[in-house]
């Protein structure tokens, strides 16, 4: 994966104009949001289109794998998701593309569902919300942006990686640790889990990638074989020699 050049420490420059990517998610969101609202369709909408394990299990709901991140629970809810996937979603589209980051995003935003969905199965409440997707944002920020620094409640400054694995740390020991906090911590460490194994090894689902790289990779084995076969000598220069005109 190529990256652009990382900002050196002390760089604030989060967000910026909005990109079309991350323009189509908010408006999708929060439209998707009004509708949630009760004199608009309220709560059933949660049981339809939210991640309900059981019944994708048991009655087959596929779609709630792809439309429960476009739902929330509140105001602070979205509140939260659409203002950091504003702060840190734009860069990477910016330096991505479009194309890259909306299939990273629906990776990270899936991904997290189907560690709901795989490792609490019998489920019967609906998950909701693009946190999932959200996390795996900052960890491809925190990747791409190490030494980007941000402010933690507004007070504490904390560079990006180090804050990637504070909140990876807290989805990791909150998924394992019991009791129910209303908190899906298994889709916040799914959608880390997914993006991380996307930027790895994404590229080997593009065939046009993975045939470059394997012929990349014969030439480089045939390139090893031939210096083991031959020696090569440097010839020695002749600084006697006269410069030749042309």
């Amino acid at each position: 994966m190529m990256y652009r050049n990382q900002p050196s420490y002390g760089s604030f420059s989060f967000g910026g104009p909005v990109t079309p990517a991350v323009k189509w998610l908010l408006i999708v969101n929060i439209t998707v949001f009004v509708f949630q609202l009760p004199f608009l369709g309220g709560p059933p909408l949660l049981w339809i289109f939210g991640l309900v394990p059981q019944l994708v299990w048991n009655q087959l709901h596929i779609w709630q794998l792809f439309t429960y991140q476009f739902l929330h629970f509140g105001l602070f809810h979205i509140l939260f998701n659409m203002l950091a996937l504003w702060m840190f979603g734009c860069d990477l589209e910016r330096a991505w593309g479009t194309r890259f980051f909306l299939r990273y995003y629906w990776v990270s935003a899936v991904g997290g569902g189907l560690c709901v969905l795989f490792l609490e199965p019998n489920q019967g409440i609906p998950t909701i919300g693009a946190s999932a997707a959200i996390y795996g944002v900052l960890l491809a920020y925190g990747r791409l942006y190490p030494n980007n620094v941000i402010y933690l409640y507004l007070l504490f400054p904390i560079r990006m990686k180090y804050f990637v694995l504070i909140i990876g740390a807290i989805a990791f020991f909150s998924s394992i640790s019991p009791g129910n906090s209303g908190i899906s911590h298994l889709g916040h460490l799914g959608g880390m889990a997914f993006g991380y194994v996307y930027l790895k090894w994404g590229h080997m689902l593009n065939p046009r990638r993975s045939w470059a790289r394997a012929r990349h990779e014969y030439y480089r084995f045939r390139l090893a074989r031939l210096k083991r076969r031959f020696r090569v000598v440097e010839g020695k220069k002749r600084n006697d020699e006269p410069p030749t005109l042309h």
